[in-house]
């Protein structure tokens, strides 16, 4: 079995979610497990994060989704298949 897996690295959560939000909905079907990390506590809340991504589908989609993401500013994302 192959795991599809895309990290998304945000830089800018304040600035960037709103638009990778919406390519993950549009991609919604193509994402079988979504994670999200960033660091937290009562003092601080950090505006960089990641989210973790189990995707599956076609490679044309998915290399779609993922240009999407990487025209974004402050967004990085690649995927590793293992």
């Amino acid at each position: 079995m192959t795991y599809k897996v895309v990290l998304v690295k945000i830089d800018h959560r304040s600035k960037g979610a709103a638009n990778v939000q919406e390519i993950l909905t549009e991609y919604g079907c193509n994402i079988k497990v979504r994670l999200g990390l960033h660091e937290v506590s009562k003092e601080y809340c950090a505006n960089d994060g990641l989210i973790v991504l189990e995707v599956e589908g076609k490679p044309e989609e998915l290399n779609t989704m993922i240009d999407g993401l990487n025209a974004i500013e402050y967004v990085q994302a690649r995927m590793i298949e293992m």
